[in-house]
């Protein structure tokens, strides 16, 4: 990049082919070679209020800032205008962005909060860091190419010991340095574990993040709350270590949401059980070593049994409407004899460890949606700000206007909604959460997912056409719209969700009540 200085009235003199350039944000771009290879064709820039003249406008009517980041473009500059500075800058990776409500209000100047403390807001800012250094450039390559998350990202999640501060707070955390030592493991609470799903949700790589350790979230803690001391330490620490994967495997063709109608059956013979069955739509199957299983038995009952990958387990990888990142699959047990000792709880008490398990993973979702929600949010009002129609921004127009009204609305009580239930996470046993809490999360989960989806829809109709093409200024909205609805389906569907948490209301209604 050269540090010459050039006058408008110089630059103004290249405008024909062969000999053109242009100005964005204060910077000279000779283009003379690049025009011919231009994606959207010469004539693009030969107009005659861009070939010589400050395009900048015209620039990210079209492009993302990333663009001139590329190093094929970097080095198209000549030099900058004479007395211009560079207006427009990329936020470094780490930092809050000021676009209003693109933050919570816990992050935004000028507000306060009861629950978040100062070492919530030193973990947020390491964690976005380490999200947008490591994690994002990654999950954009990976959702491409559709390969399970790269070894190098879970050595590095095992170094800061993200993978067990995923699985909230708790003993499993004691004698850990937490992130660089940030926070302490006696110090980590939900709220932390909420920072770490809505930051992540930054990537905007849906199947990615679900293939970062989607499995392991669901599928280990049934492991850390019901498995024998001698599993558990063994299953923990190589999962830790970013060095084996798990996946819960409770769905089929035959048992979604209906948890009590699984066919996959284990039969109980010495030392052990055989099983035998089929599970379905299992978050990164295709790469799990363990599998946490859900079983019918011979009574009728129910049992939970951790198998590992080995004879007679088989996966074959699903094709969903997202990436193939997540590892997305069909397993099949054939005749597998698994060991007592890999039993969760007792012998037929399986339900018991299914539903423990829901709670928790139905509250990360609704984190995680909600984090995405807002991203969208944030991507809207830079869009409308910057896009020009009828010769004014898109902003001038009522409708868009509301629009953003509805989605603002929608994030901040979602939010605000989320942070209370995690102020009581934070102050009840895991056995009063069950009690109080199990109808709030699925409602809170049911909310967020439904509003998630009216955000996308308005978000495709804000950005038009780019809203739906997978490159350009609306990627991360078509790829909004395409994943949203896994939320909605993902640790039970909004109707069931809805019921649930309608008829543990109804279950506490005092007899007296009356009009």
């Amino acid at each position: 990049m050269s540090s010459r200085e050039f006058t408008k009235e110089e630059i103004a003199k290249h405008t024909k082919e062969g000999d053109l350039w242009i100005i964005v944000d204060s910077k000279v771009f000779d283009l003379s070679k690049f025009a011919g290879m231009h994606p959207g064709g010469l004539s693009v820039l030969m107009d005659e209020d861009i070939a010589g003249q400050d395009a900048t406008d015209a620039f990210f009517s079209l492009h993302r800032f990333e663009v001139l980041l590329r190093p094929q473009y970097a080095r198209l500059q000549i030099g900058t205008v004479v007395g211009q500075k560079q207006q427009i800058f990329p936020r470094a990776a780490g930092q809050l962005s000021s676009v209003p409500y693109s933050e919570p209000t816990w992050l935004t100047p000028g507000y306060h909060s009861p629950y978040f403390k100062d070492h919530h807001r030193r973990f947020q800012t390491a964690f976005r860091k380490f999200v947008e250094e490591v994690l994002l450039p990654d999950g954009q390559a990976r959702e491409e190419d559709g390969k399970r998350p790269s070894q190098s990202v879970f050595d590095a999640m095992a170094k800061e010991n993200i993978i067990a501060m995923r699985l909230g707070p708790g003993p499993h955390l004691k004698g850990l340095e937490l992130m660089g030592g940030i926070v302490k493991p006696e110090e980590f609470d939900y709220f932390h574990e909420l920072i770490m799903g809505q930051e992540s949700s930054r990537v905007q790589a849906r199947g990615y993040t679900d293939g970062m350790g989607g499995g392991t979230y669901i599928g280990l803690p049934p492991i850390m709350n019901f498995g024998r001391p001698e599993l558990r330490e063994k299953i923990v620490s190589e999962v830790f270590a970013g060095k084996k994967f798990c996946a819960l495997a409770i769905t089929e063709a035959f048992a979604g949401s209906d948890v009590a109608g699984l066919k996959c059956f284990a039969k109980r013979v010495e030392d052990g059980w055989v099983v035998t069955g089929t599970k379905k739509w299992i978050t990164n199957a295709t790469f799990a070593d363990y599998f946490t299983t859900g079983c019918r038995t011979e009574d009728g009952g129910m049992v939970v049994l951790v198998i590992e990958r080995g004879p007679g387990v088989e996966t074959k990888q699903i094709k969903t409407s997202y990436s193939t990142a997540a590892g997305t699959g069909y397993v099949t047990f054939e005749n597998v004899f698994v060991p007592y000792e890999r039993t969760l709880g007792s012998d037929n008490g399986g339900l018991q460890v299914i539903l423990s398990n829901f709670n928790h993973e139905r509250w990360g979702m609704a984190t995680a949606s909600i984090g995405a929600q807002r991203y969208v949010v944030e991507e809207c009002l830079k869009w409308v700000s910057q896009r020009k129609v009828f010769g004014k921004p898109l902003h001038s127009q009522a409708v868009i206007r509301s629009k953003l009204a509805a989605m603002i609305s929608r994030v901040e009580s979602a939010q605000n909604w989320l942070e209370s239930i995690t102020y009581q996470m934070n102050h009840m046993s895991y056995k009063d959460q069950a009690n109080y809490l199990a109808g709030p999360i699925a409602l809170l989960k049911k909310y967020a997912t439904e509003t998630a989806q009216e955000t996308a829809r308005d978000a495709v109709q804000i950005f038009g056409g780019r809203g739906i093409t997978k490159s350009g200024m609306g990627k991360f909205i078509e790829h909004y719209h395409r994943t949203v609805p896994f939320d909605a389906v993902l640790g039970g569907a909004e109707d069931v969700l809805g019921d649930l948490g309608v008829r543990q209301a109804l279950r506490k209604m005092p007899k007296n009540a009356r009009l």
